[in-house]
């Protein structure tokens, strides 16, 4: 089931326009796209993306820098990004522009973006040579104009009549995905859809549009747009040119961004990740976060149970995910569990999993001994999986409350996915009129697994299996009538 606002795009819904790929941006490998400036209009142009975060702003990475312009290293220059630590622990989003330390605009959006389930879209429209001070900056959050706030002390100010900005500035670089290349303060997640209109402050249903029936705002074709001379259009699209400019106009320079980037977890198919925000004891100010790849990496810095779930909960339909050891975990765990399962929001190094207790309504299946977990016993069920990386599967049938495991391909117990309510070789879901997630589990430090939902994985494909309706990247094709836990499969099946 998707929650469905009109604040969050969750692309569950037809929209007449379909976006198809995005790149996945990562700050621990550095991942960044940039591009020499060269002399245009400074004073009037409009930026938008569509993003998808995976990772939320904490003390050790506060300042996620979505896109940048200026010299130097940046700290002066037109910049936005998320922000979140001591000082600001709402992860909101940040403003500047700045034309060599002169800062004349400064502010913040007055709300927080903490949703890493959710596709988001930003347009930052500026026109300096408007005669009305509030006309000169606009920024729109999925539609709404935002009424930006003073921070660190310093009042809300609009950019003075006909100043420039650091956009277009001759000799500057211009960032997608970091405020520079040389260190941090990088955006963890996905963007699709990134465009820059030179010489124009266009309107933000230039970009977008509510639904008539849903109210929610969805993407619009932007390429028939006039870009204009400095302008840009990143579709991601080319896998082996992410950098690629659309329209035709200069290209950005991939840093440590590879065709493995590329992801069809867009704005109009939004895929299940890891949920960032159901982890760990302190989730807003971890030094160490344990999930990298688009959140769907989990990497251990302790012993004790952590689970990767997904952002998606289902309550009918047929599902399919894998999910893969990297670094070889004695101890992993593939599990489903009900959405409202207590350990999941506790936070992790808990010495919990799905099963562990008896009535959580969880049930694991444990790499180490084959068993199955479930109401705090455990009994025999299929073949070992510790210590290889064979592609493992899970298939989770809401509709006949039964679950099946897979094994490079072979589903255990001589399971039968495909059965239906005779279940042949099933788990039998324990509260399956509960919304349900699938997930996984590692317990020792220094080491990692990666899930596949199908819209991204780190994980090496080499047969590109989709599920019936074309959605999803797997390394195994799923059951007949199981499919990608995405939206749209959702609005047809969930």
């Amino acid at each position: 089931m998707a929650f469905l606002t009109k604040a969050a795009n969750r692309g569950s819904i037809p929209t007449g326009y379909n976006v198809d790929y995005s790149c996945k941006f990562e700050s621990d490998n550095a991942e960044s796209l940039y591009k020499d400036q060269t002399q245009g209009t400074q004073t009037t142009w409009t930026f938008s993306t569509w993003l998808k975060r995976t990772e939320l702003s904490n003390s050790s990475n506060s300042y996620h820098h979505v896109w940048a312009a200026g010299r130097s290293d940046l700290d002066n220059g037109t910049k936005f990004y998320f922000r979140g630590d001591a000082s600001y622990p709402e992860n909101r989003i940040f403003f500047y522009l700045d034309n060599g330390g002169s800062q004349y605009l400064h502010g913040a959006t007055s709300q927080s973006f903490r949703d890493t389930a959710a596709w988001l879209h930003i347009v930052w429209a500026v026109d300096t040579t408007q005669s009305t001070a509030s006309d000169r900056s606009k920024v729109y959050i999925n539609g709404e104009l935002q009424t930006l706030v003073g921070v660190a002390g310093a009042p809300f100010t609009n950019p003075p009549q006909n100043s420039s900005t650091r956009v277009n500035d001759n000799g500057g670089v211009m960032y997608v995905g970091a405020q520079n290349n040389n260190g941090g303060n990088r955006f963890n997640g996905y963007l699709a859809e990134t465009v820059l209109i030179d010489g124009s402050q266009l309107a933000v249903t230039d970009f977008g549009e509510f639904d008539d029936d849903t109210g929610i705002w969805i993407p619009k074709d932007v390429s028939e747009l006039s870009f204009g001379t400095r302008g840009f259009y990143l579709d991601y699209s080319d896998a082996n040119n992410l950098g690629n400019d659309a329209d035709g106009s200069t290209e950005f320079t991939e840093s440590n961004i590879t065709s493995a980037d590329q992801a069809t977890d867009t704005p109009t198919n939004n895929f299940a990740i890891g949920n960032a925000n159901l982890y760990f004891s302190n989730p807003t100010f971890n030094t160490f976060n344990p999930l990298t790849e688009g959140a769907t990496k989990l990497t251990k810095g302790a012993n004790g149970w952590e689970t990767l779930s997904s952002t998606i909960a289902v309550t009918s339909g047929k599902w399919y995910m894998e999910f893969q050891n990297i670094t070889m975990p004695e101890s992993a765990m593939a599990s489903v569990f009900p959405a409202d399962i207590d350990f999941i929001a506790l936070g992790g190094q808990i010495n919990n999993y799905a099963g562990k207790v008896s009535g959580d309504g969880g049930i694991s299946y444990y790499s180490y001994n084959g068993n199955i977990y479930q109401n705090a016993s455990n009994a025999s069920y299929g073949s070992t999986w510790a210590n290889e990386t064979n592609t493992m599967a899970i298939a989770l049938d809401m509709d006949n409350g039964k679950v099946y495991f897979a094994r490079a391909n072979v589903w255990q117990n001589s399971g039968d996915p495909t059965s239906g309510a005779t279940g042949t070789g099933a788990i039998n879901l324990i509260q399956p009129s509960k919304p349900h997630m699938m997930g996984y589990a590692v317990y020792a430090n220094n080491t990692s697994g990666a899930v596949n939902f199908g819209g991204y994985t780190p994980s090496s494909i080499s047969s590109a299996a989709s599920d019936a309706n074309g959605y999803g990247t797997f390394e195994y094709a799923p059951p007949s009538g199981y499919y990608a836990l995405c939206s749209k499969n959702l609005a047809e099946f969930g």
